[in-house]
């Protein structure tokens, strides 16, 4: 078999890091790296070609996770037409749902990956790259009446519970009493 072009490397290391993004929110960071790999479609051979360590992937993927984070946030100002209180009482909206809910893949990396970084052991870069996501999201959910702290707290406190009691009445009601109150302490 040939070597793979600079391009198609690129490529091959994108399509991990995504998958690692998305597998660590859903199953957390003990995720294989063999495990890894088959879900992106490579080889368990290729991946030290591609990263450094497993640690050097979580640094990535956590970066991605919290890229798409803000990115979701801008798209929102930007379809509410820089209205901060409509776009935010939309992400609420959102982050509050039954979809999200069942859907950690592509969930918030701050719930997702919330366990994982409290469980890691010295400094980390992913470490890093989740505090400072955690407060530009927090600072993104801020309102003159309301810290965003609070409503983050409330946000990813009500998302926890809801996965953790999925298959229990309480679940939808958790996301509902934690959207209404949000969204009417907001205005």
């Amino acid at each position: 078999m040939g070597r793979v072009s600079q391009t198609q490397a690129k490529e091959n290391r994108q399509r991990v890091v995504e998958m690692a993004s998305r597998l660590f929110r859903e199953q957390g960071t003990h995720v294989s790296v063999a495990d890894l790999m088959k879900a992106a479609g490579l080889t368990h051979g290729g991946f030290y070609k591609q990263f450094a360590s497993k640690a050097a992937l979580m640094d990535e993927a956590t970066t991605h996770a919290f890229g798409e984070l803000a990115e979701l946030h801008t798209a929102g100002l930007e379809r509410h037409a820089g209205q901060r209180e409509a776009a935010q009482r939309e992400l609420i909206d959102t982050y509050l749902s039954v979809e999200h809910r069942d859907n950690a893949a592509d969930g918030c990396p701050a719930a997702g990956l919330a366990a994982d970084m409290g469980r890691a052991r010295g400094p980390q870069e992913a470490h890093r790259v989740y505090a400072e996501g955690v407060r530009a999201f927090a600072d993104a959910l801020a309102t003159e009446d309301q810290e965003g702290i609070t409503r983050l707290c409330t946000m990813l406190g009500a998302l926890v519970l809801a996965r953790a009691t999925k298959d229990s009445p309480i679940s939808e009601e958790i996301l509902t009493t934690a959207r209404a109150a949000l969204t009417t302490a907001s205005g």
